[in-house]
């Protein structure tokens, strides 16, 4: 059962909030459902201290129509939106910011190459292969301003203790982003 037909992981609200609306934005496109109970995963709460944060959980429906209106909002000169997304939503994360060009600075990918099978020790290698798969759309966000970027990868390491993708409440997918968007 995947994680759209799971109807545990559907439950709750399409989106969860936190932070000041009106600063810089992170819209996260969660395949998985957390945040069920309309609260951010405790990683990502310090994050909401200097941008507010969309959790779109994919499964729950209508996520990905409200993150193509916050991006479709956007104009010149609002605050910087990032958009970060794992392996079984990388392709339609990509289709959202080439919906609203320049409307997102940064593409931040966690094991895009994840939308199947894929063994921990071959996520950097299929990651890498798809960008290349994708580098026409990819060259296309470039150019409009939009840095994208795979920023976390499964290892073989314990830390991880689940295959490809990554867990968006993962402590290395947070630092990562955090990282990405300057913020520590």
């Amino acid at each position: 059962m995947s994680a759209e037909s799971d109807p545990a992981r559907s439950e709750g609200p399409s989106v969860v909030t936190a932070g000041d609306a009106s600063g810089p934005k992170v819209i996260v496109l969660d395949p998985a459902g957390a945040a069920k109970h309309d609260e951010l995963p405790a990683t990502w709460r310090p994050l909401t201290e200097k941008r507010a944060v969309f959790w779109c959980r994919v499964p729950a429906g209508g996520a990905l129509s409200e993150a193509d209106d916050v991006l479709g909002d956007a104009g010149p000169g609002d605050p910087e939106i990032a958009v970060v997304a794992s392996g079984p939503f990388a392709a339609e994360a990509l289709q959202l910011v080439e919906r609203h060009p320049g409307a997102a600075r940064h593409l931040l990918l966690v094991d895009p190459a994840s939308d199947a099978f894929l063994p921990s020790g071959d996520a950097a290698a299929a990651n890498d292969a798809w960008l290349a798969e994708h580098d026409d759309v990819v060259a296309k966000l470039r150019e409009a301003g939009t840095d994208v970027r795979v920023i976390a990868s499964s290892t073989e390491g314990p830390e991880d203790r689940v295959p490809p993708p990554l867990p968006l409440g993962h402590p290395d997918v947070v630092t990562a982003v955090r990282s990405a968007l300057g913020a520590g």
